[in-house]
């Protein structure tokens, strides 16, 4: 349904990576740089990928192959995901990067690990950070292009952590890709082109406008070689000295200075917050739940993911639905109701309980209270099938009043996805961010004095701008002091239930609608019985507690006007998804890259 537009590059795709150079046999690392294919924006057909040993998805050909080198020359999936998000730092700035936060899960064939790398708001921060002068909230565009909106950077703490526990390889060794990457530089992609192209805001920024812009101040074409000398001292200078290099001296202090040197609104990070971010503990415990026949394994908060993707599939248990949810690949409407019911349901106690756990308690003193199979039940009872609620009301989880004032929605953006499965069938399920597309918009060079650098997050506007609800109540979801805003990053593991083996890593970046993403994939793959591509290639469609959104291109009329008539006022929109996933299939993998982005995966 697509139409025209489709451009399909497999053949290229095929040839690029697994017809390239001998190295990648050898079974020590010396990175080459493989060929790079211009790849357009838009939707991109994608054929899914076998293979037998291992796997790398990754939202961008260069950072794939970055982790595919790392597995073949004997490094863990942990090992893989250091050198793609390195590489990601460079190719697919607008998304995620050493400045920014993630999460990541990693099986271990025994337990799931969980690291949290989500970034943490300044000492100084306090509630009314993002409030003018007279006590009302800044517009959302001008708190993200800020300094107000930066905290501190997780990502590579995250890593270093990961990597102590988990890491087979040296640690210099997986910078190798992303500094000769950086060193040589890399072609420009179409999308990143075209998202430059489209983003004012960055031209803004002294350091960016010189890297990304040429002195006309449009940006360097598709296919440009575009190389990042202060990216590559940065890295090799953590390569080689650890991450004190990062998080103490000139990129420290760089990082401070263009924080609080914003000329319209600085921000309030100091050396001492940056410093301090490696002292904190990142290892948490991972929520796992069941569903059906399968034991799903996510983030806790401050992640809302997967509390909320399990309300709504646990939810959709207790509805009647419908003879037939899937017809010509489109979900049909009566089966897009029930999903639209569980969201609100999901959706409106995200936005009313989750929050960092250092600062909010749980209803009940426990997160599992959120998905107890009672509670559950009780929540699919307010879904009619003849009609929508309209705007969810939340529920009462471990049956205590909250004080708790109900968060409005705000816009979320940006992020990437990491799914990894290596050779001892160790898995990485890891999604990255700096939230909005670029960023806060501003740029460090790690007071390198060369060109280029690395983007800083927005990440603060994840908390909600405004500390009070409409009543006067506190939200959880505030900013303090020390506090990790909630997120909505969804990294997933799913296992079968009776035997405990692994089944699939996946993901997705998209904002609030990560949540809706990763729950297709997950029910398109293990109740419709879909391959990882083709669960992934589903259209995509959300419920925010507000009007349904369906994913502009793909829906036919009949579905449309179906939902319509059960009283759900539908919005069309574009919706690009970002998702990633590998399965555990009979004799070896089977990899998914969304085709609405330029990723891939690979693997022997």
């Amino acid at each position: 349904m697509r139409g025209s537009f489709i451009v399909v590059i497999v053949l290229s795709l095929f040839l690029l990576f697994y017809g390239c150079d001998s190295d990648h046999t050898e079974e020590v690392l010396k990175y080459r740089i493989p060929e790079q294919p211009e790849l357009p924006s838009g939707y991109i057909a994608k054929p899914g990928w076998p293979a037998s040993e291992f796997a790398v998805a990754a939202a961008n050909p260069l950072a794939a192959d970055a982790g595919y080198q790392i597995i073949k020359a004997g490094g863990s999936a942990v090992d893989a995901a250091i050198a793609v998000q390195l590489v990601l730092t460079l190719v697919e700035p607008q998304s995620s990067g050493i400045g920014g936060g993630a999460f990541l899960l990693f099986w271990d064939g025994e337990q799931v690990h969980a690291y949290n790398g989500r970034e943490t708001a300044p000492a100084a921060a306090d509630q009314n950070l993002f409030l003018d002068e007279n006590g009302s909230p800044i517009l959302f565009h001008d708190a993200v292009r800020s300094g107000m909106s930066v905290g501190v950077p997780g990502t590579l703490s995250l890593l270093k952590k990961a990597h102590e526990q988990h890491g087979i390889l040296a640690w210099n060794d997986l910078f190798e890709p992303a500094i000769t990457l950086s060193e040589q530089g890399f072609r420009i992609s179409s999308r990143l082109h075209s998202l430059l192209d489209s983003d004012d805001a960055l031209r803004n920024d002294e350091i960016a406008r010189a890297y990304y812009f040429d002195e006309n101040g449009d940006p360097h074409p598709a296919g440009y070689n575009l190389k990042n000398p202060a990216l590559a001292q940065v890295l090799r200078n953590v390569a080689e000295q650890g991450i004190p290099a990062f998080y103490q001296g000139d990129v420290a202090e760089d990082i401070v200075y263009r924080v609080q040197s914003h000329p319209v609104r600085p921000g309030l990070m100091t050396i001492d917050d940056v410093a301090a971010y490696p002292t904190l503990n990142l290892r948490t415990e991972s929520m796992c739940n069941d569903w059906k026949s399968f034991l799903i394994c996510g983030f806790p908060p401050p992640s809302s993911g997967h509390i909320a993707i399990m309300q709504i599939l646990g939810i959709m248990e207790y509805l009647d639905q419908p003879v037939t949810a899937l017809q010509d690949s489109i979900p049909t409407a009566k089966w897009l109701h029930n999903f639209f019911e569980a969201s609100k349901l999901a959706f409106a106690d995200r936005n009313k309980y989750v929050a960092d756990p250092l600062f909010v308690d749980a209803p009940g003193n426990e997160w599992q209270t959120m998905l107890s199979r009672d509670y559950l039940a009780e929540r699919a009872e307010l879904v009619s099938a003849s009609g929508t609620m309209g705007t969810a009301v939340y529920g009462l989880p471990g049956a205590e009043q909250s004080f708790w004032g109900t968060q409005a929605n705000q816009p979320e953006r940006g992020t990437s996805h990491i799914s990894i499965i290596d050779k001892q069938g160790n898995a990485v399920s890891m999604t990255t961010t700096i939230e909005s597309g670029f960023g806060s918009r501003i740029m460090s060079n790690g007071g390198t004095g060369l060109a280029g650098g690395f983007l800083l997050n927005n990440e603060l506007t994840d908390f909600s701008l405004n500390p009070i609800d409409e009543v006067g109540n506190l939200i959880a979801n505030r900013v303090e002091p020390g506090k990790r805003p909630r997120s909505s990053m969804s990294p997933s593991l799913v296992f079968d239930k009776e035997t405990g083996n692994l089944l699939a890593t996946v993901g997705s970046p998209g904002g609030a609608a990560i949540i809706h993403y990763t729950a297709k994939a997950i029910i398109g793959m293990y109740d419709w019985g879909l391959n990882a591509q083709e669960a992934i290639n589903l259209p995509n469609f959300a419920d925010f507690n507000s009007d349904p959104v369906l994913e502009q291109g793909y829906f036919p009329e009949w579905v449309i006007s179906g939902l319509e008539a059960l009283g759900h006022e539908v919005m069309i929109r574009p919706m690009t998804s970002g998702l990633q996933a590998i399965q555990v299939i009979e004799g070896g993998l089977f990899g998914g890259a969304d085709p609405r982005r330029e990723g891939m995966v690979m693997g022997d």
